[in-house]
């Protein structure tokens, strides 16, 4: 080891698709609201970027209540895109967040290609955001999103469209694990023009009342994430950066029951480029700037100067 390295000399910053941040971190979508929602219990200005919760064209109030249950390794969460909508956010809620200090990714969702064509290209005129998440993968909703995530062939067809449109910020692409193959799906994206990628989103999960003998949650189902779903990220994040992102040059963000600096290492071993938390953040709110001293004391302990530099270092397997 370097005994010259300390924490105070370990270069944290990474570039996602020229998107320079100070450090992995980011927040998953969903999870902080805005930013205002969490900034009075994290400063929200030491993460590397700070991702909003969806944005549709126009208002949605969501899916009726309950919409999350609680499991033994996580949650499950119906929440199905409750937001204000894009007129009310780039009036109201963005002004906040472009005050962190850090760089915006806004996640972008919709029921057709039109209504996504509709957000991305009004977000791409607003020269504080930064990036335009793509939602192609939420199961919480009853049409659009995982439609797009699920079929190579409308997955195409919507990255192709905004890739036409979206001149300035950049695209990221949110992958399904709900897939038989997240390869040909992030492969698809990719080759329709996706900046980045992000993976991944939650999988179908389902809790019943077994004394009621009913689905807790009224749509029945939702998505799972939380610890539980941390190994099948590792797993697709690795797949996906050998097989696609890394011979293509594309970034990836990891994301998938991040508590732990370990689980943020884990994937960037994998090959991800940034690291967002999200359910973690309803337990401990100040879990990122925990994970970020652990993802600093963990470069210095193995000499490492650019944690950039670890990116996809993980040894290949050793049987096949």
């Amino acid at each position: 080891m370097d005994q010259s390295i300390s924490r105070t000399n370990v270069d944290l910053s990474v570039d996602l698709a020229g998107i320079q941040m100070q450090n992995p971190l980011t927040t998953a979508s969903g999870t902080s609201g805005y930013g205002p929602e969490l900034s009075s219990y994290v400063d929200l200005s030491r993460l590397g970027a700070f991702t909003t919760k969806s944005i549709t064209v126009e208002p949605r109030e969501g899916n009726p209540a309950p919409r999350i249950v609680e499991t033994r390794a996580g949650v499950i969460n119906s929440i199905g895109l409750a937001n204000v909508g894009l007129e009310k956010f780039l009036a109201e809620k963005l002004p906040s967040a472009a005050k962190l200090g850090v760089p915006i990714l806004v996640n972008v969702a919709g029921k057709t290609i039109d209504e996504y064509l509709t957000v991305a290209s009004a977000l791409d005129r607003v020269e504080e955001i930064a990036g335009l998440e793509i939602n192609i993968s939420c199961p919480n909703v009853a049409a659009g999103g995982l439609e797009f995530g699920t079929n190579c062939t409308m997955a195409s067809e919507l990255i192709r469209t905004l890739r036409g449109a979206v001149k300035r910020a950049k695209l990221i692409v949110k992958l399904s694990p709900n897939v038989t193959d997240i390869c040909e799906v992030a492969r698809a994206a990719v080759e329709a023009g996706a900046d980045a990628l992000s993976l991944i989103n939650t999988l179908r999960g389902m809790a019943i009342n077994v004394e009621a003998k009913r689905p807790v949650l009224p749509r029945g189902f939702g998505g799972l994430s939380g610890p539980a779903v941390h190994p099948v990220a590792v797993y697709c994040v690795w797949r996906v950066y050998r097989e696609v992102a890394k011979p293509a040059g594309v970034p990836i963000i990891g994301l998938g029951g991040v508590q732990l600096w370990q689980d943020a290492m884990e994937l960037m071993l994998a090959g991800a480029t940034a690291v967002a938390i999200g359910t973690a953040l309803f337990i401990d709110p100040q879990c990122p700037i925990k994970i970020l001293d652990g993802m600093t004391d963990y470069c210095r302990r193995h000499g490492v100067r650019r944690i950039a530099d670890l990116i996809g270092t993980v040894a290949p397997p050793t049987a096949t």
